[in-house]
């Protein structure tokens, strides 16, 4: 019975001392994990600045869509007033 208990306490000690990481295991972990911040820092930045020139580029399109309808309604307004203009000098 006895051997077989310190044959037990031998088998658990071996695989405590097996299943540790080492100190060059946890930095090179470490170093990973902070290169992983790093690369997520960065891809917030790069995220929030194209979310700003995508605003920018809708307001610009917003603001051009308007000018586009009012070119519009001048054109019409003045194909309007040439009709008239050409009506009346045909009834002369």
């Amino acid at each position: 019975m006895k051997k077989v208990i310190k044959l037990s306490m031998l088998a658990i000690a071996a695989s405590l001392f097996a299943g540790c990481a080492t100190n060059g295991d946890i930095e090179n972990l470490q170093s990973q994990v902070d290169g992983l911040k790093t690369s997520v820092a960065q891809a917030q930045s790069d995220a929030s600045a194209a979310q700003s020139a995508a605003a920018d580029a809708a307001s610009k399109a917003a603001a051009a869509e308007s000018a586009a309808n009012r070119a519009a309604q001048y054109a019409q307004d003045t194909n309007s007033k040439l009709d008239s203009m050409f009506k009346k000098s045909m009834m002369k």
